[in-house]
């Protein structure tokens, strides 16, 4: 069965937590020839360095980071590579390595196949949705009816590869693919409409000049993601807002605007709505961090790992939205040269490999 005949079906079946939006009518303009593959490359170069920057510090506070190591400019001593202070993942880079891995092997987005990878493998810092999906799928149930209904980030932190395919045709499969993809591990309308938004806005980003304008980030999200999402019902578990109820998209809407309005420096701002894995938290402070530093990578890719407490994946989205709007070429070449491009215990060089390979077929 063709994706797109597995969505519908879905739809149909009420079995997808998502609206179909009008996203899904949406043909975007494919990539010509001209089209320069270093954006791409830095896209998933971004996250895989904002991931292994982040990582060493994850979950600690800004403040209780700052105490402990000060801003975080290169990579931290690393366990796993024998104290060496260099670059090694955690499940953002894995899960969206194997992603492009399948891509690349299949020509093509193989849900299957992508499960199989995802299920076979040691994963680092695993998730408990990503967890639960992994457990569903073992005990024989079809990968589409094996992501748990959780509005966390484990989604979008590895979505991005799933552009890949759709270079070159812009085609609607673009977004088949990528709902399929998010559900698979997190069954959510937040979640799914956000990757879905994530990805029509790496798209855009991939062809511009310069970073667009602070109020760019925000508007373009809900427009986006506002009728995918539609009216849910979420609530913040930390910070300010934790009377808020009400859908992702308006959340980010209505507190971006606050904190633009009030000129706040993107640590007031993270720790004012939380900065955790949970969607309300993450994908706020990812695009407060762009409104006021996507001009400069270093610069994005540094506050994100500082200024947030899931800092680790909140760089990696970071990381792939700078990479996308200015090249493999402008991130900081000391990150990038002291990455080990992991995407297991030992197989170093990996990420390259495939960033090459996909360079071959896809571009």
């Amino acid at each position: 069965m063709k994706n797109s005949e597995v969505l519908e079906s879905l739809f149909e079946q009420d079995k997808i937590d998502l609206n179909r939006g009008a996203l899904f009518d949406l043909d975007m303009q494919g990539k010509d020839a001209g089209f320069d593959f270093d954006r791409i490359e830095g896209m998933l170069l971004g996250l895989a360095i904002g991931d292994a920057l982040g990582a060493p510090s994850e979950g600690l506070t800004p403040a209780k980071r700052k105490a402990e190591y000060g801003e975080i400019t290169e990579y931290l001593p690393h366990p796993l590579a024998g104290g060496e202070s260099v670059g090694l993942p955690t499940d953002d880079t894995q899960l969206a390595f194997w992603t492009l891995e399948s891509l690349v092997e299949n020509r093509e987005f193989k849900p299957d196949h992508v499960a199989e990878l995802f299920t076979s493998r040691r994963i680092y810092g695993i998730g408990r949705t990503v967890r639960g999906f992994i457990s569903a799928y073992q005990r024989g149930r079809p990968w589409y009816e094996c992501g748990p209904r959780s509005a966390g980030n484990g989604a979008l932190m590895r979505i991005a590869p799933m552009l890949l395919p759709h270079l070159k045709s812009g085609d609607r499969g673009l977004w088949v693919d990528t709902a399929l993809s998010a559900m698979m591990t997190h069954n959510d309308a937040a979640s799914t409409s956000a990757c879905l938004a994530f990805i029509g806005m790496l798209w855009e980003l991939l062809e511009l000049d310069s970073a667009p304008e602070a109020e760019w980030w925000p508007q373009r999200y809900v427009e986006l993601a506002h009728d995918l999402e539609g009216q849910t019902n979420y609530s913040p578990r930390g910070g300010r807002f934790t009377d808020f109820r009400g859908p992702l998209w308006q959340f980010a809407h209505e507190k971006l605007a606050w904190a633009l309005q009030n000129n706040l420096s993107t640590v007031e701002a993270c720790n004012a709505w939380y900065s955790g894995a949970f969607l309300l938290e993450t994908v706020p402070s990812v695009l407060y961090i762009l409104m006021r530093h996507a001009h400069d990578p270093q610069m994005a890719i540094q506050r994100a790992v500082n200024d947030t407490q899931d800092n680790d994946t909140v760089a990696a989205i970071v990381g792939a939205a700078v990479g996308a709007l200015h090249g493999r070429r402008k991130l900081p070449g000391h990150l990038l040269e002291g990455l080990k491009g992991r995407t297991a215990a030992s197989d170093d060089g990996r990420v390259f490999e495939l960033i090459s390979s996909a360079r071959l077929l896809f571009a």
